[in-house]
């Protein structure tokens, strides 16, 4: 199994930011792609960023010039840099984690992170 452990989420006002961490750890094999979902009251899942062990990423369109996505991957951590936040920004924010094992991969998910964006 694979833990996944998020830190960084809260209130905000608009236009500030925020910064999302999400540690994997357990039995890690390879761990390849890390990114964020986000679920908003009403709306549908949405893929917020990836990123690959290599380090290329794909950004919402919706976000893409205010959210960074980054990676330790000696420490299995993924980030998420959100910035000039809006309203629209709430929801719960998911990481989650391919681990690849020879024949297969195995997502994992982290228990969300709630960020709410408000005056």
């Amino acid at each position: 199994q694979v833990q996944l452990v998020e830190s960084g989420g809260g209130l905000m006002q608009p236009g500030g930011s925020l910064r999302l961490s999400c540690a994997a750890s357990g039995s890690i094999i390879d761990i390849n792609v890390m990114g964020w979902y986000r679920q908003a009251p009403g709306k549908q899942r949405e893929s917020v960023a990836t990123i690959d062990k290599g380090g290329s990423t794909n950004v919402a369109d919706s976000v893409k010039v205010r959210f960074t996505i980054s990676r330790d991957n000696a420490k299995n951590t993924v980030y998420l840099q959100m910035n000039s936040l809006k309203p629209e920004d709430t929801a719960v924010y998911v990481c989650y984690a391919d681990n690849v094992i020879p024949g297969f991969v195995r997502r994992y998910w982290g228990q969300g992170t709630q960020v709410t964006v408000s005056s």
